[in-house]
């Protein structure tokens, strides 16, 4: 058998997170970006595959309302602080902020240059604002309730102003006169949403009062009133270079009067009911209506379905963008077919997914993933765009598990199991359910496919029954929804059954339970073949091994086994996650395993050295899902944090990476070597830095100070430095002046440095104050030592001094005090012998007495001890 490639690691590739949790979105004038409020946060949504681009922080308060400048480089933003920010979308710094508002901003708009900025307030007044001086220009106040929409005339010449507010009035303001030119009273309830007419003349005004009113804007008279039959949320007027607008004009309507007073306007309207529809102003007539929602509903309740929130023709395709109350983004796109005009779902983005629960590839080639989360419906996304594809519903509860497979007849299928006490078998292709099975007496929490015939599936509940489903009687054109049977059933544990795994022969299953077992029976009849015991907590996770005659099982007491099939014996342990592992897999033909669990880690194992060689940090909350390809064996993961992540093998990449930086850092080093032999030092400083050799540099450095030009070539070299490498070599030069054998070259550089950058460039430097704070206390040390090495060699250059001056320097001087001469040479000759002999005698007499005293002593001793003795 040839050897197995081991895979070292993993890279995330692609991250679908939440983006949306509701309230206000704007949208980028070339489609090219989406800007959404999550909750305090403002996340910046590329629209070609929902990946978040950037987040701007907030101010810890729920954004309100958010607006784009034409040029989609100003992003103005409000929350429930009442600040209004403005910020650079290049940069994501905020460049001005300022209050204006007594309560929330519910909503903003820019005009046509870009320089206005109206903000319309729950405090019932709407301002106008000059974006570069952030001052207040218009100051309008008349409505009786709350302002909830707001719009400048697209026509940069007519300087008007339009408001609707929860009072049911829209107001229009003169810019120009700074004063209210009309109130248009119609509507019974709160105004929703706003558009006027390509010529500029006509405003559409939608309320929640279940109509839709056409307003002349030369008299400011209502012309008509238009039923909608449903609270409209938003209106959008279709344009005649719109795709739309092509559509319906190829199309045939009922033979209806026109009214010749209302000019001909087609426009579009969603509302609580969740369906598109499209209508004609002058006919007050309903052209096309969806025959069904793709908003899915968890049960029949018609309350719980709350329709769309917003809608908006896009800027550049005129696709309609509709946003649903669940944090739903659909683009539509019109087609016309066999004379009916029909409405392309294009592209479904989820802003929310909720927590993730488990996730399973999809079809052959695995471009799809199916997710369960905390809903009732399952949600398959496209791994090219990270759009949600299509939305499986009928489930009437949270979906707990499923799993998938493509039967022998080339069925791409899906079982979930629910809260509900159900399981379902689903059909991808017809987008349907196909089998229900029923039976159960608590939530089912695992389900699995068969492997190898792919003909039955085995459930498992909060009840403790194992249930083995036949799929015999399922056909390919089945047009009713089956009930399923069940094969057989067993009372399998003593408390909740987590997880459920089935042989690669199909002649298996292992069922791991939270009473710490997991118990292997024999299919078809479900006969107990071996107990595993041996795990201290519940099991969340089994499955069979590909190659080998045993089972995995993971277990919340933080460890991974497996275990021999023959007699249930453990054949290793594997320890390192720091809470339950939730998930494990094989990989690599059963020589590795990947696990996750409630750390929030992914880690990567070797079953042969039982060796943790990779771990991996991209989740914030415990991952609950873990789903591996079975041909690239590509991982993705999911978790409390309702972020999916995509992992690729990066072994090889890693590897040819690893060896071109290996061959690239031979060449540099050669052209290090040749810029030293050239004595060019600025460039070998540049290449030391670009090769990241702290100690190279060291010695370039030290080499240069014992130069005769050493200021002009280390000015040169510093000079040549970028803002990167600033701060490279003041890290390097923090590191250097912890030690005294470096700290001269260390504090002469940092010198250098000083007296050539300006000062701003070094403060720019990130992190310079962290750098600093660790320069100064040893710069402190080091100039104490040098202080007392100083002072040290001052009173050693005092002694040598005055030892020169009192040193004679002839034969003859005077005393101090006295007329008397100095003894010459032999009168001290003289006096040295008649010292030296008087010594010699007085230290003979001291030598006599001590010897005296001594016998003195000795005999006293002696006799005492006689005495002592007679006695």
């Amino acid at each position: 058998m040839a050897s197995v490639s081991l895979k070292k690691s993993y890279k995330c590739v692609q991250s679908l997170q939440q983006f949306y949790t509701g309230g206000p979105y704007a949208v980028a004038s070339d489609e090219s970006f989406l800007v959404c409020a999550c909750d305090e946060k403002i996340k910046i949504v590329d629209l070609s595959n929902a990946s978040i681009k950037s987040t701007i922080e907030g101010d810890s308060e729920a954004v309100t309302a958010l607006a784009l400048s034409p040029n989609n480089n100003i992003l103005f933003s409000a929350s429930h602080s009442r600040q209004i920010r403005v910020w650079d979308l290049s940069t994501l710094e905020c460049i001005r902020s300022w209050k204006g508002h007594e309560g929330p901003v519910m909503g903003m708009a820019s005009d046509a240059s870009g320089g206005l900025l109206v903000t319309a307030g729950a405090d019932r007044k709407v301002l106008v604002w000059d974006v570069d001086g952030g001052f207040c220009t218009h100051y309008f106040k008349g409505h009786k309730g709350v302002v909830t929409s707001i719009m400048f005339h697209p026509d940069p010449n007519r300087l008007l102003l339009f408001s609707g507010g929860d009072d049911g009035s829209v107001r229009v303001w003169d810019l120009t006169g700074k004063k209210c030119l009309s109130t248009l009273e119609k509507h019974q309830s709160a105004i929703t949403s706003m558009a006027i007419s390509e010529d500029g003349w006509t405003l559409l005004s939608a309320g929640r009062d279940k109509v839709v009113n056409l307003w002349n804007l030369h008299d400011y008279g209502c012309m008509t009133t238009i039923p909608m039959f449903e609270s409209l949320e938003a209106v959008c007027i279709i344009g005649p270079e719109s795709p739309f607008a092509a559509s319906l004009s190829s199309l045939t309507y009922p033979q209806t009067k026109k009214r010749s007073d209302v000019p001909s306007i087609n426009f579009i309207t969603v509302g609580e009911r969740g369906l598109v529809r499209i209508w004609s102003a002058d006919r007050a007539l309903c052209l096309f209506e969806q025959k069904s929602s793709d908003i899915a509903v968890s049960s029949g309740d018609e309350e719980s379905k709350r329709g769309f929130i917003s809608a908006l023709l896009m800027p550049a395709s005129q696709e309609l963008l509709c946003v649903t109350a669940d944090q739903q983004f659909f683009l539509y796109y019109p087609e016309e077919s066999e004379g009916s005009l029909n409405l392309v779902l294009r592209k479904r983005f989820v802003g929310y997914n909720e927590e993730i629960v488990d996730m399973k590839f999809l079809g052959d080639e695995e471009q799809f993933l199916a997710v369960s989360t905390s809903v009732e419906q399952v949600r398959v996304y496209d791994l090219t765009s990270m759009s949600c594809s299509y939305v499986l519903a009928g489930h009437t509860d949270v979906i707990l598990c499923l799993d998938t497979c493509v039967s022998s007849s080339g069925r791409t299928l899906i079982v979930t199991g629910s809260k509900d006490n159900t399981v379902r078998l689903w059909d991808c292709q017809s987008k349907a359910c196909v089998g229900v099975g029923i039976g159960h007496m608590g939530a089912v929490g695992a389900v699995v496919f068969s492997k190898k015939q792919r003909n039955f599936f085995v459930s498992g509940s909060s009840d403790r029954t194992l249930k083995v489903w036949n799929m015999d009687s399922v056909s390919d054109n089945n047009e009713e929804v089956l009930t399923l049977k069940a094969k057989a059933v067993v009372a399998a544990h003593d408390k909740d059954i987590n997880c459920l795994a089935v042989a690669p022969n199909d002649s298996l299953v292992c069922s791991g339970s939270q009473d710490r077992t997991a118990c292997i029976w024999r299919i078809p009849d479900l006969v107990s073949v071996v107990a595993l015991k041996g795990h201290k907590r519940g099991i969340w996770s089994v499955e069979f091994s590909p190659v080998d005659q045993c089972v995995m099982t993971a277990s919340g007491d933080k460890t991974i086994k497996i275990w021999a099939i023959s007699d249930g014996t453990c054949l290793k342990t594997f320890e390192g996650h720091q809470s339950s592992v939730l998930r494990a897999s094989f990989l690599t033909h059963g020589t590795q395993i990947v696990s996750c669990g409630a750390d929030c880690m992914v880690k990567l194992w070797t079953v042969k050295t039982n060796e943790c060689i990779a771990t991996y940090d991209q989740h914030e909350e415990k991952i609950w899902a873990l789903a591996v390809g079975k041909k690239t064996e590509m991982l993705a993961t999911g978790g409390g944090d309702a972020v999916i992540n995509l992992w690729h093998d990066s072994t090889a990449l890693d590897k040819e990476e690893a060896f071109r930086k290996e061959e690239e850092g031979v060449l540099r080093g050669q052209e290090l070597e040749n810029a030293l032999i050239d004595a060019d030092y600025t460039r070998a400083i540049q290449i030391a830095f670009e090769l990241r050799r702290p100690h190279k540099l060291l010695e370039l450095f030290r080499e240069l100070c014992r130069k005769n030009d050493m200021d002009d070539q280390i000015g040169k070299a510093i000079k040549a430095l970028g803002k990167e490498e600033l701060q490279l070599l003041l890290e390097y030069i923090r590191e250097w002046n912890t030690k005294p054998k470096f700290c001269q070259i260390a504090q002469y550089v940092l010198s250098r440095a000083y007296s050539i950058l300006p000062a701003t460039e070094i403060v720019e430097v990130p992190g310079f104050k962290e750098l600093l704070n660790g320069l100064i206390p040893y710069t402190q040390r080091h100039f104490n030592r040098l202080d007392r090495l100083v002072r040290s060699l001052c009173i050693l250059q005092y002694t040598s001094a005055a030892m020169s001056v009192i040193q004679p320097e002839g034969n003859e001087g005077k005393l101090e005090g006295k007329d008397a001469k100095l003894p010459n040479a032999a009168d001290i000759d003289e006096l040295s012998d008649i010292t030296s002999v008087e010594e010699e005698q007085h230290h003979k007499e001291l030598k006599e007495k001590n010897s005296s005293k001594k016998r003195k002593n000795k005999s006293r001793h002696s006799a005492s001890k006689k005495v002592k003795g007679g006695d």
